[in-house]
């Protein structure tokens, strides 16, 4: 069988990229001569051009002694620093940063910066999110005789063992005889994958030169001919032959843009659409053909009743998690499923090597089938907003009603864990990728410093960020960043005095937590609008203040009853109850 092939040829840059020539193999990039503008390439100034070649304008981060002179050297450079509160947010908005502009960057000092990064570097591998962990280290002229430096921890590797666990590629930048090939591998790796990789780079090794003028290089993959004719040719079959096709669009759409050949195969074929809550925004959901989200008995019935009655249920970039399964009481027939990704291929029980979900995708796009006639869909409720008084309080089905009333074109919805993201999941997104969670790993403490890095990657979004208090607590201070570069998010604070979920799952005073003032949080950082929201109208008052206040952060600390929840978490937590 014909094997997936590789060839190696100069990486283009973006602007260069559409107007490559086929045979246009060892051609030399404006950056690839030992000397660039003047300046000698170093291993520093290169992974900086590097950085910049895919696209990254800004980097996440802490200064700390092992990684300054690197710093020093960024901001030299064209790329803006971020400076964050704490690394770990650093890494979430480098995810946020990464899910809206295809790749982001975080800098941190040796240990004490890096081994802070894990949680949200494990996130970002979660939910492929490309993120690349540039740390400092030791000088290598420092380790002779193995001094017991600060900030070490057992050995001088130590810290590159625990990221090879939690990205996808990695290398040591301390000979610069591979380093500048290193550079190209991994980071190529960050964006063939859609993961977190990791670059280390001593202190002592910034500043050191190439031995020899390097070209930057490339290793781009193809599909096997054989197996990819042979997958569309069953999987065309398979959706021709069907009398019910379904598509189901998961967030490798997202990540590797194939939103329009999944729109194109769906729309020239009349075949109805969902998505996964990960993937949620992957496509409008206003469009005609899109049924909801999928999420197994966790989602409306009409939307798992229809998608589970399909007899060709068509997954694309969608990862079968047990959160997008409805804790695993989904009912799909893999019989009956052709389930793509950039991990593998399967169609029915017959499993497809070498071949690129993008080249599937595309593929599937362009072949030609019978148009069907129209589906009957199920009647795609419009979420129909209660009625309300002024005077009543405020409820999560009274929040969320204003909040699907509020959400605009240029608004991103960045939901935390709990109730902030299975509320959401009934928001109504009116385009594509408006909303940003961590879906599957759900990490409390995501959204805040998340739409920091929405902000920093697109200053047309303005994020409208749905928190709980519990979340809100752990990583609130990622404001002082909004304050310092004037970013203008809507925070909504659910504030119902604890973990509402673990309530729901095991109740006990550990649930409970310290009711803050969250709205005197401006009069901290002396920036920003703050207000206390108990009753219907106040909601009302301070969200459309909120709209209007441009300039600087608005935060609505939101009362809400313990006891008060969501339907979705309402079905959750009966689900996880039996299992916890």
């Amino acid at each position: 069988m014909a094997r997936k092939t590789a060839r190696k040829e100069l990486a283009p840059t973006p602007k260069r990229a559409a107007k490559r020539t086929a045979g246009g193999r060892n051609r030399k990039s404006p950056s690839s001569e030992s000397k660039s503008n003047g300046r000698t390439q170093t291993i520093g100034r290169y992974l900086i051009e590097r950085l910049q070649h895919y696209g990254v304008g800004d980097v996440f981060g802490i200064p700390g002694d092992f990684v300054l002179h690197f710093y020093g050297m960024l901001e030299e450079s064209p790329i803006r620093v971020i400076g964050c509160t704490r690394e770990d947010n650093a890494g979430y908005a480098a995810d946020a940063y990464a899910r809206v502009n295809g790749l982001g960057a975080v800098c941190v000092t040796y240990c004490v910066g890096g081994l802070s990064l894990c949680n949200s570097i494990a996130g970002a591998y979660a939910e492929k999110s490309p993120v690349v962990v540039i740390s400092g280290a030791p000088g290598i002229a420092e380790r002779q005789n193995d001094p017991l430096l600060h900030h070490r921890v057992r050995d001088f590797n130590t810290q590159r063992d625990v990221f090879e666990k939690i990205t996808v590629a990695g290398a040591c930048l301390d000979d610069p005889l591979t380093a500048f090939r290193e550079i190209d591998r991994v980071l190529q790796a960050a964006v063939r994958y859609k993961r977190p990789v990791y670059l280390e780079v001593p202190r002592d090794r910034v500043d050191t030169p190439a031995l020899y003028p390097h070209e930057p290089m490339i290793t781009r993959l193809q599909s096997s001919t054989d197996a990819l004719a042979a997958s569309l040719a069953e999987a065309t079959e398979r959706i021709q032959s069907a009398r019910q096709p379904v598509i189901i669009a998961g967030v490798e759409i997202h990540r590797f843009g194939l939103r329009d050949p999944v729109l194109k195969l769906a729309e020239a074929n009349n075949i109805p659409m969902c998505a996964t809550l990960l993937g949620k925004s992957v496509v409008s959901e206003k469009h005609p053909l899109y049924l909801g989200v999928y999420e197994g008995a966790m989602g409306r019935r009409s939307v798992t009743e229809f998608v589970e009655s399909s007899d060709c249920v068509v997954l694309l970039g969608t990862f079968m998690t047990d959160i997008n399964l409805g804790i695993f009481t989904a009912h799909l027939d893999p019989g009956c499923c052709i389930y793509a990704t950039s991990e593998k291929l399967r169609i029915g029980h017959h499993h497809f090597h070498d071949v690129l979900l993008g080249d599937f995708v595309k593929g599937l796009a362009k072949a030609r089938l019978k148009p069907k006639s129209k589906a009957s869909l199920p009647q795609r409720k419009e979420r129909v907003a209660g009625t309300y008084e002024d005077d009543d309080p405020v409820t999560i089905a009274a929040l969320f009603d204003h909040i699907n009333a509020t959400l605009g074109d240029n608004m991103v919805v960045v939901a935390d864990v709990g109730d902030s993201l299975f509320a959401a999941s009934d928001l109504t997104i009116h385009k594509h990728t408006e909303f940003i969670s961590p879906a599957y790993y759900t990490s409390m403490g995501f959204a805040i410093p998340a739409c920091i890095g929405v902000q920093t990657a697109n200053a047309k979004l303005r994020p409208i960020v749905l928190v709980g208090d519990g979340a809100f607590q752990m990583t609130c201070l990622e404001l002082s960043t909004a304050v310092r570069h004037g970013y203008n998010p809507i925070v909504v604070v659910l504030n119902n005095k604890g973990y509402t979920t673990e309530r729901f799952l095991q109740d006990g005073p550990f649930n409970d937590i310290l009711n803050w003032n969250y709205h005197r949080m401006p009069d901290l950082l002396g920036d920003g609008w703050g207000f206390e929201v108990n009753t219907v109208g106040e909601l009302h008052q301070s969200m459309k203040a909120a709209l209007a206040n441009e300039d600087t952060f608005t935060l609505l600390n939101v009362h809400l009853r313990p006891d008060d929840i969501s339907p979705a978490l309402e079905r959750l937590a009966n689900r996880l109850s039996k299992q916890v």
